[in-house]
């Protein structure tokens, strides 16, 4: 669903260059639910917006359902937006029109399309839960509520890919729960991808997988196992429980042979950033170690 390689966003002001994406190389699969985490400034809303038509990049390569989004005039960037893609903001106000109703919010990108937009805003918002609620103004719903009328919008178009931007952000705990239980029954009924932004790697236990970001470049994986008794390669582990949920931790090792290791682990002895590492194949592993340590065969 989602190919980018070497993607390079650079943003300019007068004299001054910002780098908000350094050659990210990312690939997602049609129908997955996924995250993309990393702090502010790491890269991923720039990356979001450029997955949404929202934003071009600088270089590189961005395919979204085997559409070249850097080849698309704007025509064709407003189709894409259109009939490709759907958004859910962190933001209720760049979602929904505080006068009207739920249901008609849901009935206005409907009209582009012109036919049976009553029926299909009521089918949508039976399916995020919120039929009883079609009638109410936006003041008589819950934030939760508010963000489930925004999911039924984004999915009004009937986008194979849906974007969520921090879409828990201003949610309590509990509803937060309940918005990504709404994400996951979604993707497994209607088959979409989604993709959501988030700076919370808790949402980590919430998805299939979670992409990190660090300096606008993927920098780590987390990949959900629901059994935990096999490894990736199929040895059994003989001391996991069966049916268990796990993450397994992968660093992104990009085409250049470039990765980024995870912060914690530079607080290891004899390790910093900036500073030389020692590195070395050692039965079939890679394995770095401080400048000063012997190599670990002896």
């Amino acid at each position: 669903m989602i190919h980018c390689e070497g993607l390079v966003k650079i943003y300019k002001s007068a004299d001054l260059e910002v780098v908000a994406l350094q050659g990210l190389d990312l690939q997602v699969e049609e129908g997955e639910l996924m995250a993309i985490i990393g702090n502010s400034g790491s890269g991923k809303s720039t990356l979001l917006n450029m997955l949404g038509g929202l934003d071009k990049p600088s270089a590189g390569k961005l395919l979204v359902d085997g559409k070249d989004l850097l080849a698309f005039r704007e025509r064709e960037l407003v189709v894409y937006k259109r009939e490709t893609v759907g958004f859910v903001w962190q933001n209720n106000a760049r979602n929904l029109l505080p006068y009207l109703t739920a249901v008609e919010n849901v009935e206005l990108p409907i009209l582009l399309r012109g036919k049976r937009r009553r029926e299909r805003a009521l089918e949508l918002l039976e399916a995020v839960g919120l039929s009883s609620r079609a009638g109410r103004r936006l003041s008589e719903l819950s934030g939760g509520e508010q963000q489930r009328v925004a999911i039924a919008i984004a999915l009004a178009n009937r986008p194979r890919l849906l974007l969520a931007d921090e879409p828990t952000g201003s949610l309590d705990t509990a509803t937060t729960h309940q918005v990504l239980d709404l994400f996951r029954s979604l993707n497994r009924t209607l088959g979409i991808t989604i993709v959501i932004v988030t700076h919370d790697p808790l949402l980590a236990r919430q998805v299939d997988r979670v992409v990190g970001i660090r300096d606008g470049k993927t920098s780590t994986e987390l990949i959900r196992r629901t059994s935990s008794t096999e490894e990736p390669d199929g040895r059994n582990q003989p001391d996991a429980q069966p049916d268990s949920e796990t993450h397994t931790e992968y660093t992104v090792l990009d085409r250049a042979g470039r990765l980024q290791i995870p912060a914690g682990y530079l607080e290891a002895p004899g390790f910093k950033g900036g500073s030389r590492v020692r590195v070395e194949l050692v039965n079939g592993q890679i394995v770095l170690s401080p400048p000063d340590t012997e190599s670990p065969d002896g």
